[in-house]
Order: C-alpha cells, then sequence, then structure tokens
C-alpha cells in the first residue's frame, strides 16, 4: 500500500540557481586580492545547501519513491580490506549514503553526516557510506583530511549504485529502518544535522 509522501527535493528554479552560482564563480578571473577559487565554491555551496535543503525527514514517510520497499542486499569491501553485509545490521536503522570524493556537494555535506553518526553511534543505527570512485587510492587521504570516522565502503564499479539502488548521481542518502525497509531517499546533498533532523532519527530509531 502505498504512503503520502512529502517532497523534500528543492524547486527546479533552485537547481537552476545553484548551476547559477557556480557559472559566476567559473567566470571570475583570479586576482590576489579574490578568495580562492575552491574555497569560494565550497562556501557557496555550503550557503545553497544549509539555505534550501534542510532535512524535514518523519519517520514512515518517504521522498522517493512512493512506495516503500526492501533496501537491497549486498556485500561491500570496506576501505581498511574487511566485507560487510547490509543484512548484517538488521535491527538498526541504516543510513546509507553514495558519494565521490570529486564531489563538491558531497564535501559539503560530510560534516554533518559526522555529526549525525557521532550522535547516535551508540544506539541502534549505523552509517554505511559508500564511495563509487574508481581511484580508491584517493578515498583514505579524503577520509582523513575530512576527519570521517563512520565506515566506507567500496563499489568503484557503481554497480550497487546504479544497478540496484537505481541512482542518478552523488550524493543520494537513503534511510532504512529496522525491518529493513527504505523509508526515505534524499537526492542531492542536505545538512543531516539540524536539530528537526536529529530528533527524526531519534524516533526512527525508538521505534520496534
Amino acid at each position: 500500500m502505498s504512503r503520502s509522501t512529502k517532497s523534500f527535493i528543492a524547486p527546479t528554479n533552485h537547481n537552476n540557481f545553484k548551476h547559477y552560482l557556480l557559472n559566476m564563480v567559473a567566470e571570475q578571473k583570479p586576482t590576489s586580492i579574490y578568495i580562492p577559487y575552491a574555497f569560494l565554491v565550497t562556501a557557496l555551496l555550503s550557503v545553497y545547501i544549509v539555505a534550501l535543503n534542510k532535512v524535514d525527514l518523519k519517520p514512515g514517510e518517504v521522498e522517493y519513491p512512493a512506495e516503500a520497499f526492501l533496501a537491497p542486499e549486498f556485500e561491500l569491501q570496506t576501505l581498511q580490506g574487511g566485507k560487510i553485509r547490509l543484512s548484517d545490521y538488521r535491527g538498526k536503522v541504516l543510513f546509507i549514503n553514495f558519494w565521490a570524493t570529486w564531489c563538491a556537494t558531497c564535501k559539503v555535506e560530510m560534516p554533518s553526516m559526522e555529526k549525525l553518526y557521532q550522535r547516535f553511534r551508540e544506539y541502534d543505527f549505523e552509517m554505511l557510506t559508500i564511495s563509487v570512485d574508481k581511484d580508491l587510492s584517493l578515498i583514505a587521504p579524503f577520509v582523513k583530511e575530512y576527519n570521517l570516522t563512520f565506515p566506507v565502503l567500496l563499489d568503484p564499479d557503481s554497480k550497487l549504485a546504479k544497478q540496484d539502488y537505481k541512482t542518478t548521481g552523488v550524493p543520494e542518502t537513503f534511510v532504512v529502518d529496522k525491518n529493513g525497509i527504505i523509508v526515505h531517499k534524499a537526492i542531492g546533498p542536505r545538512d543531516w544535522a539540524t536539530d528537526e533532523t536529529m530528533e527524526a532519527f531519534a524516533q526512527l530509531i525508538q521505534r520496534g
């Protein structure tokens, strides 16, 4: 049975606004008095995400698709060389995030993901971030640079991302309840550390 849905995706004009910002930055000619290009892009994207992409996650609601379904099973290698299976975490709320080191908006949402992980890591919650980088040598330095402590899994051929989870890009996030059902999907970056989002995850974790 389909559940009522509430969209959390920024309207099209917001997406155009993001591209406008990026194009505006790209056209700037560097001088000694300008802020470095990479820093300016990150700053602009941070403002965009905070202003337009705050998460309004409510347990039991989905952003996409309209019908809840079981999260596809997988077994992936970890950055440390071990292996993780999705079914090993049945009974926990899961935060599954597809990302890449070259993704600018992934970099922006990572700090809020780390805050979410630190808040709930001692409870029935796990964060599984899945890198789709083809060059695996880039991942460990990235994790170290951003002081990330959550598990990082590897999907270098994007088979899991594209074939099983039907992603269209990065970042994309799936929230899975304790029964293995996807209850929320976020396309694009989000601020995962707002008070409202923390409360929503707390409620989801408390549910049987």
